[in-house]
């Protein structure tokens, strides 16, 4: 699918990150892009910076997120490109200092990053249906969703956050599956080590000694290259039903 003035596309977790870099990347080729997010600080502006628009929207309520996309679909007239990058990654062990691991955490987790990513693919899917078809294969939407290398080799403390994106791994091929007869293509990345704001919060020598530990490039990943591995998706039609690793090697290790 090309991407260009034509191209209507959501971003939830758009207002900053992961999300922010592929708005601004989508937009930058002259993508329709509207950020959903319940940041309503850094979401106007990060909207306004690309040109786009912000939508307040907790991605955990379907009813939340069928509002905002209705809001799309009434101001763009379609929806063509969803990307899920809303995510939260706290650490806890499943059992520490006697304690079991809070299980209103958990939830929380799984909420937001499986579930609400569940829920902005499967409504954009709805309105993705209604396209008429872009081009000779049919290709009528594309869909990214964004899992983690913890899926993978969840670390010490990773509990939730990795039953969260394995979650997402999961559900990536039988969402291609359920999709393709409707011209729908559906893939997730699994980044590693990101440059995103939560690792901005850690001591700069934290930084540097996790970027270490990338095999090559040895550094954290720039969030463009997430966003410009979410270009290639779209663009690319063969590219469905797939979990991209995106981590300079990395294989985690247990701490």
């Amino acid at each position: 699918m090309q991407i260009d003035d034509r191209t209507v596309a959501v971003v939830s977790g758009g207002a900053s990150g992961l999300g922010a870099a592929t708005a601004t990347r989508l937009a930058g080729l002259g993508a329709r892009v509207t950020l959903l997010d319940k940041d309503a600080e850094r979401g106007p502006g990060t909207a306004q910076e690309i040109g786009g628009r912000f939508i307040e929207t907790d991605v955990t309520d379907p009813e939340s997120v069928a509002a905002a996309l209705a809001k799309v679909a009434e101001a763009e007239g379609a929806l063509h490109v969803a990307v899920s990058c809303a995510g939260i990654a706290p650490g806890a062990k499943t059992v520490s200092r006697g304690e079991p691991h809070d299980a209103a955490v958990f939830a929380k987790t799984i909420a937001i990053n499986l579930t609400g990513t569940f829920n902005v693919a499967s409504q954009a899917a709805a309105l993705m249906a209604k396209n008429a078809p872009l081009d000779a294969d049919g290709n009528r939407g594309v869909i990214v969703n964004t899992a983690s290398v913890a899926a993978y080799e969840g670390q010490v403390g990773q509990v939730a956050y990795a039953a969260s994106k394995g979650g997402v791994v999961g559900m990536t091929l039988p969402m291609a599956r359920d999709l393709a007869s409707l011209g729908i293509r559906v893939c997730a990345i699994a980044p590693g080590l990101f440059l995103t704001p939560m690792m901005q919060g850690l001591p700069q020598e934290v930084q540097d000694s996790l970027g270490q530990q990338v095999p090559f490039p040895a550094r954290l990943g720039n969030p463009a290259e997430y966003a410009a591995l979410v270009q290639h998706i779209v663009e690319n039609p063969m590219l469905n039903g797939e979990v991209i690793r995106l981590d300079g090697a990395i294989r985690m290790a247990a701490r």
